[in-house]
């Protein structure tokens, strides 16, 4: 598609380079790249659009590899229009824009005694944690999310509530080409010092286990049992990704300039002029190995998009 026949008020480009905005730090360019400047601008310009362009919404690149060769599609990443975070104290709900991030979500809710502290250490924004049903610590999206505001592929603006969603373990049933704008959660009260510090110690544990300081994109692969950590003293290990990566000895594994984090097994990390290639293709080798060596076969966390 040569050109597009709506003109946003928000920015559109031609080719962007996607890698500085993944925190992998690679992938090849957009065909087109979109930032709108509100839901309405959002809304007019995929109305706009011929059905049979695709569109491909990203958030801040935190569970993503885009692969060399890029992305055929209209790549949409929402902004500073999308970011604001209603906290309605009396009501016990939280509205945030689906560019806020998670951790700013977590702050803004306990500052007003509502305990959303489940956000603080996942990384990326609220419409990723929708999207993947993000959690930790035995709590997830789906358990506070009450409905989101979204613009479908033909333009019209819904509300969809949590229950159409099927929010499932890293997963969600939006509808094809649908761009969340908003999510409104219930929230239970609690003391704010108390909450801050249950944060500040979420922080130091997942600092301390996890290589938070590399080029990563969070857990790389689903935990086999099919829920997250919980983090309580009984928690069993058994299938957690990283258990089954390292009885396949794959901890610290390379290719070209990717590796699975010596710190954390389940953390592919970038350590420097790793290309998407050698990032999917050392996943794909752990893959391999723990399907050869125990018969368990790990889906990928990450999301990967574009072509080779």
């Amino acid at each position: 598609m040569d050109s597009i026949a709506y003109t946003p008020r928000g920015t559109l480009s031609r080719n962007r380079p996607l890698a500085d905005l993944t925190w992998l730090r690679v992938g090849g360019p957009a065909d087109w790249f979109f930032q709108p400047a509100d839901a309405e601008d959002l809304a007019a310009f995929l109305a706009a659009l011929p059905a049979e362009v695709a569109v491909f919404p990203m958030g801040v690149g935190s569970n993503l590899i885009v692969r060399d060769g890029g992305i055929r599609a209209v790549v949409i990443r929402l902004g500073r229009g999308f970011n604001a975070i209603e906290v309605m104290a009396g009501e016990g709900r939280v509205r945030a824009g689906a560019a806020a991030l998670d951790a700013h979500v977590a702050r803004r809710a306990a500052e007003a005694g509502l305990d959303l502290t489940f956000l603080r250490t996942i990384p990326g924004s609220i419409g990723g944690a929708v999207r993947m049903n993000a959690g930790c610590y035995g709590s997830y999206t789906a358990d506070h999310l009450i409905e989101v505001e979204a613009v479908l592929r033909t333009g019209e603006r819904v509300v969809i509530p949590a229950a159409d969603l099927h929010l499932a373990y890293r997963s969600s049933t939006l509808p094809e080409g649908a761009v969340l704008t908003a999510a409104i959660f219930r929230a239970e009260r609690g003391e704010p010092a108390a909450l801050e510090a249950r944060m500040t110690d979420q922080i130091a544990k997942r600092d301390a286990s996890q290589p938070t300081k590399e080029r990563s994109a969070g857990s790389t692969f689903r935990n086999p049992a099919g829920f997250s950590s919980t983090g309580r003293a009984d928690d069993v290990h058994d299938l957690k990704a990283w258990k089954v990566i390292d009885e396949a000895g794959m901890r610290g594994a390379r290719r070209g300039g990717a590796q699975m984090s010596e710190m954390h097994s389940n953390f592919l990390i970038n350590t420097g002029g790793a290309t998407a290639q050698d990032l999917e293709g050392l996943g794909e080798d752990v893959r391999k190995k723990v399907l050869q060596t125990q018969g368990i076969s790990l889906e990928w966390e990450i999301m990967r998009v574009g072509e080779y």
